[in-house]
């Protein structure tokens, strides 16, 4: 990791993990990385589009919290984003199966749905997402 304390992104911000590097320069000793900080090392990395690189960390964080909601959306934003898309499909499907409320989820699933071609399935999950977003619910077709 300490390899990457000088490489910088094309747009010349530093890269994802440089400032958690950093903080681990004066340890006298290894240390194994935390949870918070895996997780917000997965968050650097997805806001550098580094998609497949945040899902890395971000399953061991999923893993290491279960019940965590924003996690695990997170690991499945970085899969969709990173075309692993049964992989987004599962991981939402657990979210709506912790949180059936959680309209973000529906809306997310119904987009996955639809990049795998499932458009029938996934107008489903779209309406559903549209009346949790909305509080009504929409029209029938």
């Amino acid at each position: 990791m300490i390899d990457n304390f000088d490489s910088y992104r094309p747009d010349g911000e530093p890269t994802a993990d440089r400032w958690v590097t950093a903080l681990s320069l004066f340890d006298d000793k290894e240390r194994e990385e935390t949870t918070a900080e895996r997780w917000e090392r997965a968050g650097l990395y997805f806001e550098a589009k580094q998609y497949a690189e945040a899902a890395r960390l971000l399953v061991q964080v999923v893993e290491e919290a279960p019940e965590q909601t924003a996690p695990r959306l997170l690991l499945a934003r970085a899969y969709y984003h990173s075309a692993q898309l049964s992989r987004a499909e599962e991981q939402l499907r657990e979210v709506i199966a912790r949180d059936p409320v959680e309209h973000y989820a529906h809306l997310m699933l119904g987009r996955t749905l639809q990049r795998q071609g499932r458009a029938e399935e996934a107008g489903t999950w779209l309406r559903m997402a549209e009346a949790f977003s909305t509080g009504q619910a929409p029209e029938l077709d």
